[in-house]
């Protein structure tokens, strides 16, 4: 028998994202397995998503990553919008199978509302558990409503009653792992990389100082806020300054940006994206909370580029200490790792990304938990 997923994207970015886009990633590397593997999928996005799918479900024409961090008064029927018109849909037809869910805290919410008459739902879990303690302290999702991590330390930090309603955890995976130890070597520069949305979580601040201190070229790759180039941002004058990420871009990571030893190049995506971080000398995470699944970590593993991470979430996981990176729980140390790094071997990080982070491998361990989440729904099931 065919299975018939409705798989949530949420109406923040279409999928593929058109640069970054961590969930949309995800889902855009999940749905193609899926469906290789007899998996028939409908897509719940926007409709400027191009994600070859069986059926599209939207609500929005296009993205809602603008308003994402406005006040929220102005933003907070974004998600319920979107979630309305799943809901129509789950209420309008009978051959959905599994809900597979990635909006965060409202789609959880949502769905273990709907009752026991909606169909058995799997919620992935992509963020700090910590950041909304009243609805994960308190779940019921009865037997129909499971919830998955993308690391073990992930779930190992969520509050009981989310643990409960756990199945296990899945790590993230990147195409770019598909045959990774089979390609050829990259040369490599100096310079190194932090990929990803500045925020204070991610640590551009303190990785824009180190590279001074310790005397590397650092370049940051990614949005600020809303804003995905330098000129963007420039142009968007001091009303920009609402938006939180830009205020700490503005107050604490600028000030370091010097278009010489610290370079600040905006969103980078496709070939531009794979050429900077495969020629780095490696990639850097001076991580200030608990990164729940680090899409960019297996991602630099798989272009062969080792990682140089403070030792915080799920990067024990994923990065072995001495082989495909250097680990520390001291963030001044990770000037002098930096440094170190290209003693490590890119072929090394290269296997390890081939062997453990492919998309295939990913999809098939959720194959896994959508049997167990349905199993869940006709019978108690034990947690992972």
């Amino acid at each position: 028998m065919t299975l018939t997923v409705l798989m949530n994207a949420g109406p923040w970015l279409s999928v593929p994202p058109p640069g970054y886009g961590g969930i949309e990633n995800v889902v855009a590397t999940l749905v193609p397995e899926l469906r290789r593997l007899g998996v028939r999928v409908v897509l719940a996005s926007v409709e400027s998503s191009t994600l070859p799918v069986d059926e599209k479900i939207a609500v929005f024409p296009d993205g809602q990553f603008h308003a994402l961090q406005r006040p929220y008064n102005q933003v907070c029927g974004v998600s319920q919008a979107h979630l309305s018109g799943v809901v129509r849909a789950l209420h309008a037809r009978d051959d959905i199978d599994l809900v597979h869910d990635h909006v965060e805290a409202v789609g959880l919410a949502t769905l273990a509302a709907m009752g026991p008459d909606a169909p058995p739902a799997l919620h992935t879990l992509h963020w700090d558990l910590a950041k909304h303690p009243e609805l994960y302290g308190n779940l019921d999702g009865g037997d129909r409503v499971r919830v998955n991590g993308v690391s073990a330390s992930q779930l190992a930090r969520a509050p009981e009653a989310l643990r409960a309603h756990a199945v296990g955890h899945v790590h993230l995976s990147t195409p770019l792992a598909v045959d990774a130890d089979r390609h050829a070597s990259v040369a490599k520069g100096d310079h190194v990389v932090i990929l990803g949305r500045i925020n204070p979580g991610k640590g551009q601040d303190l990785g824009a100082r180190l590279a001074h201190e310790a005397g590397f070229p650092l370049v940051l790759a990614g949005p600020v806020g809303p804003y995905h180039r330098p000129e963007d941002l420039a142009a968007a004058g001091d009303e920009a300054r609402q938006n939180p990420d830009v205020r700490f871009f503005h107050d604490h990571v600028a000030p370091y940006v010097d278009g010489d030893r610290v370079r600040w190049v905006g969103t980078v995506a496709g070939r531009d994206r794979d050429d900077l971080v495969a020629s780095a000398r490696a990639l850097l995470f001076p991580l200030r909370w608990e990164e729940p699944g680090g899409t960019a970590v297996v991602e630099s593993l798989a272009l062969g580029t080792p990682v140089v991470a403070t030792a915080r979430g799920c990067l024990p996981e994923l990065v072995e200490h001495g082989r495909t990176g250097l680990l520390t729980g001291v963030e001044e140390e990770l000037g002098d790792l930096v440094l170190a790094a290209g003693g490590l071997e890119p072929d090394e990080c290269r296997r390890e990304a081939a062997r453990r982070f492919t998309p295939a491998r990913m999809a098939q361990r959720y194959l896994e938990l959508y049997e167990r989440v349905r199993q869940g729904a006709a019978q108690p099931l034990q947690p992972a």
